[in-house]
């Protein structure tokens, strides 16, 4: 029978139960990972692990997870491991957007949208390092063009990206030689439930073919993943072939 590229790998996708983290699974497990799906919403995941098991038996695990929640995000790497000896890949996926401009964002909202972006990846970065230095490991952030370029509709996010990208960065820099890969991928608007929170979300704003489908990250991210030492992939970009048209 022939091997797949992550045959014997356990990965966690946080933002597992819907859009990017969702495709994700998918992707990864059929890379041949053992895929922990952590999200909040427990009948999403358990959901989607079916559908991934329907395709791979055994291959998706649900650990319901909220990554503003320091003690969860531990708990959940530490469940990983200690389930499946190890840990290979870290997807930080999980994130929240709000469209608005400083004066109309609440500091309730600003505090969420921080808890989530960063302290999140944080959390989950810090507690998955020690054992993505002992397999040499990929270390995956989804960032965001907002993290590239201004986004005078919706700053503080577009600041959240930034952050993702210059922490992700800064992660390798000091872990690189530990082994540790880091890759950041930067997609553009995605045909996902981001933007619900204040209106419509991009998968009703957006027709096919009018923005990036979440199997399109997905594939770039499992790309990253495939990747062995001393081999790693610093940034990847997904966007439409007309997207510079439109700045």
């Amino acid at each position: 029978m022939a091997t797949t590229p992550l045959d014997g790998d356990t990965a966690i996708v946080t933002g597992a139960s819907s859009g990017i983290g969702e495709a994700t699974a998918h992707a990864l497990a059929a890379d041949g990972a053992t895929v922990v799906l952590a999200a909040r919403r427990r009948d999403r995941l358990e959901s989607i692990a079916a559908d991934v098991t329907d395709a791979r038996p055994g291959d998706a695990h649900v650990v319901p997870t909220d990554v503003t929640d320091e003690a969860a995000v531990e708990s959940l790497v530490e469940a990983a491991v200690d389930e499946f000896g190890g840990l290979d890949v870290l997807v930080n996926n999980a994130g929240l957007g709000r469209g608005d401009s400083v004066e109309g964002l609440s500091t309730e909202q600003y505090r969420q949208m921080m808890a989530v972006n960063c302290d999140g990846m944080f959390y989950a970065t810090r507690a998955a390092l020690p054992h993505l230095r002992e397999s040499g490991g990929n270390l995956v952030f989804v960032g965001s063009f907002a993290g590239q370029y201004p986004r005078p509709a919706n700053p503080v996010y577009a600041a959240t990206k930034w952050w993702t990208r210059g922490f992700a960065h800064s992660v390798e820099a000091r872990h690189g030689d530990d082994g540790v890969a880091v890759t950041v991928v930067n997609p553009t608007e995605v045909r996902t439930e981001f933007g619900s929170e204040d209106g419509d979300a991009f998968e009703e704003a957006f027709d096919p073919g009018e923005a990036t489908e979440p199997g399109e990250v997905a594939d770039a991210i499992a790309f990253a993943a495939r990747q062995t030492a001393p081999t790693t992939l610093s940034e990847i970009d997904v966007y439409r072939r007309d997207k510079f048209g439109h700045f």
